[in-house]
Formats: structure tokens, sequence, C-alpha cells
């Protein structure tokens, strides 16, 4: 049901069982059905392309998220793809840890696929709060 892979670059990610769960515990308590998940860690570059050819949008970002199902009521099929590099960037730049910053990430797409946005102030600051929420249940 969730998935972890890599395109062209990998990542360690320690404890994937517990973090499955608190993903599953996500879609669950928001109340949207999880069919499939599928999370792909890939370069800089790679996650360039996929901005360009599907978002026209071109500049480098941390995150894609696609929501894959015709139906997304009758539960979600996302694909996630992060990019290793900017993660770690970001880390450096926020004086955060890679974990931490990787997690952020993780539950970022989750959430868009549970419904949330993040294009306005009050929607950043409801989708940070969630973020930190399943964040503190894998650290």
């Amino acid at each position: 049901m969730i998935h972890f892979s890599s395109a062209d670059a990998t990542v360690s990610l320690k404890g994937r069982t517990a973090l499955k769960s608190v993903l599953q515990h996500l879609f669950d308590r928001e109340g949207r059905p999880l069919r499939s998940l599928q999370y792909v860690f890939c370069s800089d570059d790679y996650l360039l392309q996929i901005n360009n050819d599907f978002l026209q949008h071109n500049y480098y970002t941390d995150i894609v998220t696609f929501e894959m199902a015709d139906n997304p009521l009758k539960g979600v099929e996302g694909e996630v793809y992060i990019s290793v590099d900017r993660v770690k960037e970001n880390s450096r730049d926020l004086k955060v840890s890679f974990r931490a910053e990787l997690l952020r990430v993780i539950f970022h797409g989750a959430l868009h696929l549970a419904g949330y946005g993040d294009k306005t102030p009050g929607e950043q600051e409801i989708m940070r709060q969630k973020e930190e929420e399943y964040m503190a249940q894998c650290l």
C-alpha cells in the first residue's frame, strides 16, 4: 500500500515500518481512505524534468505530488517525488537534521493528498501544524 523507491538518488530511511504506520494513521484520521502511495526519491535534475514536463514549472523544488485516482473520494492513489538534493540543502539552510526535513516533506506530500493546500498564509499555517503533528510521531 505504501512504498518507498529510488529513481536516481538513494536515501537511508530508518524506521520505515513505523513511518508507514503513521502515514496510514494520517489518512485514517483525515477521513481519506488510502489505496496506494508511492514515494520516489530522486535528484534535483530528475524532479526538475518532472516539474517541467507535467506542471510546466522550470524551477527546482523539493517535492511534487500527484493524485493518480480517478475518484480520490473512493481512495487516495498517490505518487510523491522527493528531491534528496533539495531536502539536504533545505535542512542545511533551516538548520534542522536531514531526517527531520525529509519527514516534513514526506508528510507534506501526504497532507496534499489528504486534501490540504498551501497557497494562502492560512493554508500554510495549517499545513505546517499538521506536518509537525505527524512528524512528532516519528522523531
